[in-house]
């Protein structure tokens, strides 16, 4: 049931709290990645009472706009009680249930909700998140890089061959004495 990841996304949703750390590190670490996808922030409530509706607007809101790639919901760190908000039935089915591909940003690497089990892809961080969500520009120009210079080599020894043929063949003629 798990969605793919889009490769090249060009908007995505973040559902979290708009002056957390974990905002400011999917800025971040997507605006080094790839500068050209957009990101279009949800301010949520991201603990305490209440956080499950929160989220559950927030994929609501991006669900009616319908131009969303993917979406990451998240938050920082925290205790059990801190992020129990994320481990809500019906926000778990509400991700479940979502058209768009969903990536779980909740805590650090050893923090485990319900929502992590349901996402399409689960990040140990804010910071992974942004990672998943988005390909590396400069990993990309590298790849192409590469296989620019394949394609040049791979079209040099075309020309080399075919002008070697046309070189026999202009043998040969001399040979039969036909005039060229």
């Amino acid at each position: 049931l798990k969605k793919p990841l889009p490769a090249f996304p060009r908007k995505i949703g973040v559902i979290t709290s708009a002056n957390g750390a974990a905002v400011r590190d999917i800025i971040n670490v997507a605006g080094r990645r790839c500068p050209m996808a957009q990101l279009l922030l949800y301010p949520a409530q991201v603990q305490g009472a209440g956080t499950d509706s929160s989220l559950i607007k927030g994929l609501d809101y991006f669900a009616s706009r319908g131009d969303i790639d993917v979406i990451i919901i998240g938050r920082g760190g925290g205790s059990i009680e801190d992020l129990w908000g994320f481990n809500d039935e019906t926000l778990a089915r509400a991700v479940a249930a979502a058209n768009t591909p969903i990536i779980s940003a909740v805590g650090h690497e050893t923090d485990y909700t319900i929502l992590d089990y349901v996402a399409d892809k689960r990040a140990p961080t804010p910071s992974a998140a942004a990672e998943l969500a988005v390909p590396d520009r400069d990993a990309l120009m590298q790849a192409l890089d590469s296989m620019s210079d394949a394609m040049i080599t791979a079209l040099n020894r075309q020309i080399k061959a075919a002008a070697q043929h046309l070189n026999i063949l202009s043998q040969r003629m001399q040979i039969c004495g036909i005039n060229q």
